[in-house]
Parts: structure tokens; sequence; C-alpha cells
């Protein structure tokens, strides 16, 4: 399995090459040559496995360049009931990723169950284990640079305490985060662990990183790498939930699913992508929004413009107004055209953006009409609509549900098919998001015993302006 990047003018790489970076050296994203795809008997036989066989064999499609038993090794020590314990009621923490059922054919993927309570656990903790097993085989070292909008930090930081050979330097807002997903990340005391805390959005945390990655001199010296969706293992890894999630809301393969997902930097609903490309029969991926609506703008016009500002809102991990993994998306869109893809991001990367409808394919048709082919639809949510959403499915379901997902389920329901099972992708678990479930309910969250006193516990923190070369210093005098 080789892998090519989305703008045509990087080397071909195998897995392992492209595990430790994030951006190819022309600055697109690496995507795999050709999608495998599984027969009907074999998804008939994947239908009884459990959560770490699926991975299994899932990833090894993908990863062919570690040996099978160490790959198998590292599935196993990943999803184990003790990493992912934070199971709610009436669930079990063996099934990893439970599927909890509101209504017949309406259900929620518990994807939260790790150690940050949020949904990046689930590829970030095996990231964790991949990196360790190739720096132990090459005698390397890494220096992982990333930006999070508020869970991506505290799940790469928690996946990668302790690990040899691996330093995180990662990147967040000043304000938009809440006070648990800054505690998750600022107590941590280990000395591999940086947060470094920009005077700025999101937006500009992302744009840092890319800096710095598309500094190539400076990334090779430093051994730069990435742990963002921009990294393909991760999106490969979230696939695998997908897969479970789909056996587990059907009775045999002959059915179709649709998925909604909460989207911000569209990392997510692309792990879908790949999985439908790999032969899942998924009808319908829905891409849920909240205010920042860039990517619902796309589906349902075409048009992708990137906005100057981000808002502030109450589910804060979606705050994104440019989805920097969407390029994957388009490139399968556009034919895997690579030069359509640089021209593309070339507006982008200027300051501007672009309209599919005026870019044809091969045939002459209309790019925008080939969504459809893919079965991306949109919608968005608002303050109001999630703090509604999250009240409805408490007094009709007696389930807590935390603000991004309360975005999801709202758009999702909107899209809904008689006889189409609806699952709603799960972000993180509501005791994240105290002030929204208050506002909402007006009752206090659930939180695990042990993360009880999170936020009085001492602080580790680097607060910084939004410069990429104050960034580049700092790693320097942090890794010497």
């Amino acid at each position: 399995m080789n892998y090519l990047s989305t703008r045509g003018l990087a080397p071909q790489l195998r897995f392992s090459e492209i595990l430790l970076g994030g951006l190819a050296s022309d600055g697109g994203l690496y995507v795999p040559e050709i999608y495998p795809r599984f027969t009907a008997a074999e998804l008939e036989a994947m239908r009884g496995m459990n959560y770490r066989e699926l991975a299994f064999a899932v990833l090894s499609r993908l990863v062919d360049d570690i040996p099978g038993d160490d790959l198998r090794a590292l599935v196993d020590r990943t999803y184990t009931a003790d990493v992912y314990r934070y199971v709610m009621d009436k669930e079990n923490a063996e099934d990893i990723t439970p599927l909890k059922t509101l209504e017949p054919g309406l259900h929620v993927l518990a994807l939260s169950n790790g150690p940050t309570l949020a949904f990046k656990d689930m590829a970030m903790q095996l990231l964790g284990n991949l990196f360790e097993y190739v720096l132990d085989k090459t005698h390397g070292e890494l220096n992982i640079l990333g930006a999070t909008s508020g869970d991506t930090g505290s799940a790469a930081e928690y996946a990668m305490r302790g690990k040899r050979g691996v330093r995180v330097f990662m990147l967040s807002p000043e304000h938009g985060m809440t006070r648990f997903q800054q505690a998750q990340m600022y107590a941590l005391q280990d000395a591999n662990i940086h947060n470094l805390v920009i005077r700025g959005v999101f937006d500009q945390c992302q744009d840092i990183v890319k800096a710095v990655s598309n500094d190539l001199d400076f990334k090779a010296k430093h051994h730069i790498g990435a742990v963002n969706s921009i990294n393909w293992a991760r999106v490969a890894a979230q696939s695998v939930y997908y897969f479970k999630a789909y056996f587990a809301a059907t009775q045999s393969n002959d059915q179709q699913v649709s998925f909604s997902v909460p989207s911000g930097n569209f990392g997510n609903v692309c792990a879908g992508h790949i999985a439908r490309q790999m032969g899942l029969p998924i009808r319908k991926l829905i891409v849920a929004t909240n205010e920042n609506d860039v990517l619902d703008e796309f589906f349902r016009t075409g048009v992708y413009r990137p906005r100057p500002e981000t808002k502030h809102t109450s589910s804060p991990s979606m705050d994104i107004s440019k989805a920097s993994n969407f390029e994957r998306f388009v490139f399968d869109l556009a034919g895997r055209d690579a030069a359509k893809v640089r021209s593309l991001w070339g507006a982008v990367e200027s300051g501007g953006g672009f309209d599919l409808k005026a870019h044809t394919d091969q045939k002459g048709g209309s790019l925008f009409d080939r969504v459809a082919d893919f079965g991306m639809v949109s919608g968005s949510s608002n303050h109001a609509n999630r703090m509604d959403t999250i009240r409805t499915v408490y007094e009709v379901y007696g389930t807590m549900i935390d603000p991004h997902t309360a975005d999801g389920l709202k758009v999702g329901l909107e899209h809904r098919e008689p006889g189409v099972p609806l699952v709603c992708m799960e972000t993180a678990q509501p005791a994240k998001f105290e002030d929204a479930i208050r506002e909402a309910l007006g009752v206090e969250p659930v939180r695990p015993p042990e993360l009880a006193d999170l936020e009085a516990q001492p602080q580790k923190k680097h607060v910084m302006d939004a410069d990429v070369d104050a960034v580049k210093q700092y790693i320097v005098e942090h890794t010497r």
C-alpha cells in the first residue's frame, strides 16, 4: 500500500514513512493510492468480530509495512476495557464503543469512554502506541506540533505522555475551550508535554502548525510530526468505529445505515468517507456544523469559503472556519485530480475560496453534482437548537448528551429516512461541558470520581502571541 499526496508533487511513501508526519512535502495530505474494498463475504465474516478484531481487519488493509503480529499486538494493547473504562450506566466497557439506542432505528454511538472523555481518544491512543513502536525501531525522536479547539489536545497529550522519544507541543486558543478541557491539558506535569496558549482563535493555531510543517528544513531538523487529523493514521483509525456501529445497528449486510457526524475540521466524517470507500454500506454521511457553518455552506451551495473570523459557540470543539481535512474529500470528489486540488487550495491559501459548481470533471459535468454520489448531506445548528435538543433527549429518552452531539442529532433527524437506521456519532461526555448542561437542564453532569477536582490541580502552560517564529523558537529551546 503506497500513499500519495492530494497535491501530486510529493513522493509516494509507505504507511510507516507517513505515520510520524502530517502534511506531505508539497503541502498536501496523504491518502491511499487506492482504497481497499471488502467483499460481501468479508463483511459478513466481520459482523461477529469484537472491536479489536475489527480494528485489525480494517487497519491491516491500510498498513502492510508493519508485521501482522506486531500490528495485532498494538491494536490489542490499545482497545481494552481498562483504557475505555469511563462507561455510562448499563454500558459494557468491553464493547469499547457501545451503541446507545434511543428508539428503534435511532442510535448514539458512545465514543467518549476513553481517558479524556472525548471521541479523539479512539484514534489517539493507537497513535501513541504506533509512534512509540516506530521510534523504537528507528531509534528516533519526534516533536509533535498540534493545534486544538478543545479535545484533540488533551487526547494527544494523554496518549503521548511518558512515551519514549516523544515530545508534545500543543497550541490552544486563549479563550473558547471549557474550564474542564483546559484543565485536562494544563494539569499534566509530564516533562514531555508543553502547552502553548495562543492569544487568538483556533484557526490561528492551526495556521501556525501548517506554517511550521511547510518549513521543510525546520521540520526535518527538529523532527516535527503531527497528531491532528491531517495525520492519515488518525482518520484511518477512526474509520474502524463506523464498521463497529454498522454491525451493531443492523441485522444483515443488505441494510444501509446513515451517520450524523458533528463536524468542524472534517476529520471524523472523513473517516466515515473512508469506511464507505472501503465497502461499508453507508447511505448518507450527514455533516453537522454549528454556527461556524463553512462546511454546511459548501454542501448546500458548492462554495467553500473559510471565514475571516471564527464565532465562539457553546459547542466550542467545532469552532473552526477552515476545515483542514476537507482536502482529502475534495481530492476524491475531483476524481483524484491533483492539479485541480492544487488550484483550489491555492485560492484558499491566498485568503479566498472556490465554487465547485464552476469546476467540471473529465466528462464535463459539474464537480459539485458529484457530491451526491458520495452520500454527503449537511445542516447546521445554533445555541437554541442544541439547548432544545439536549433538553428533549434528556426528557424523552433519559439520556444526557453534550452540545456537539446535540448538534449532530439535530441535523441528523432532519435527514432521517424511514427504514434506514440513523447513528449519531457522540463527540464527548456531558461532564466536559458543564455550563451548557446546566443551562439546558438545570442539573450538573456526572463526571468520573478521579476527575472530580481536575480544575483545582496546578496548571503548566506558556501564553504567547500568534507568532510562527516565536513557536519555532520555543520548540528549539525545549528540544536541546
